[in-house]
């Protein structure tokens, strides 16, 4: 950084003109920031955070949706032994509650609030319907920016992606869009290391799926094939047939695999238990 005032001083004027003059290009715009951050002016973990943003003004709802095939669901004519499981598996904090079909859309489980039936023992087929939350529906074409002051002022946490049509196209959640402007948010599944894998109980391992087969290889002492896919990500995929979400199995090799992380773009972390 810089100790010359007046240097710093022309810096902070070329920002403010940035601003406050007419609409500038954006990728003018970026230049600036970026020759600033490197000059000091700004901090360098701000300026993805403004870069995040300024993208996501340019981003619709359809673009980070989950998937209608994708979405974790509750029919409300289930019974708690038949839909309590689905909670278990996905660890999803809210549900759409539907009837018939996934258009029919008829509100919002919260996984918390069935904590209270459970206790009082009042927990049946019908109870859940006395205690959810309104669907809130939004079109596909919806700008994430709008979206997100929208969900700060109306305290919805999900929304309902519908399409032209009012057919319900997808899911999309406030931790949807914080991500696209912050980066990817951990759970508690996460880890810091060197190394993709870490062994956390007797034949148990959590790997990111971004780990390459070679270190896999190495790690295991495994020959999994890497001419088609560089990661354990792809491998784990081409077993699926498709993308896979949180809590989904299969077998890879001799390990059995779990999706600990997933979106409705990628698999980020898997757990796999190694056959004795």
């Amino acid at each position: 950084m810089s100790d010359d005032p007046s240097s710093q001083r022309s810096w902070i004027e070329r920002l403010s003109q940035a601003f406050s003059g007419d609409p500038q290009d954006k990728n003018e715009l970026l230049e600036i920031l970026r020759a600033a951050t490197s000059r000091g002016v700004i901090d360098g973990d701000a300026l993805p955070l403004i870069e995040g943003a300024m993208q996501v003004v340019d981003m619709q709802a359809r673009e980070i949706m989950v998937p209608r095939a994708q979405m974790a669901c509750i029919k409300a004519d289930l019974s708690p032994t038949e839909y309590m499981e689905e909670i278990i598996e996905s660890a999803h904090s809210r549900y759409p509650v539907v009837g018939e079909s996934k258009d029919e859309v008829i509100g919002v489980l919260l996984a918390k609030d069935l904590l209270s039936l459970c206790f009082r023992g009042q927990l049946s087929r019908g109870s859940i319907q006395d205690i959810l939350r309104p669907a809130w529906f939004i079109p596909e074409s919806k700008r994430l920016n709008q979206l997100l002051k929208e969900f700060k002022e109306n305290r919805n946490h999900m929304a309902i992606v519908v399409d032209e049509y009012g057919g319900v196209a997808g899911i999309v959640t406030i931790e949807d869009v914080l991500e696209q402007i912050v980066g990817d948010i951990e759970d508690e599944h996460d880890f810091e290391e060197e190394s993709g894998i870490k062994n956390t109980a007797p034949g148990q391992y959590v790997v990111k799926a971004l780990t390459s087969i070679e270190e896999f290889n190495e790690y295991f002492g495994t020959e999994l094939d890497d001419a088609e896919f560089d990661t354990l990500g792809g491998l784990v995929m081409k077993e699926f047939g498709r993308l896979p979400r949180r809590g989904d199995t299969t077998r890879l090799h001799d390990f059995s695999v779990k999706v600990l992380n997933a979106d409705n773009r990628q698999i980020r972390l898997v757990q796999l238990t190694r056959s004795a």
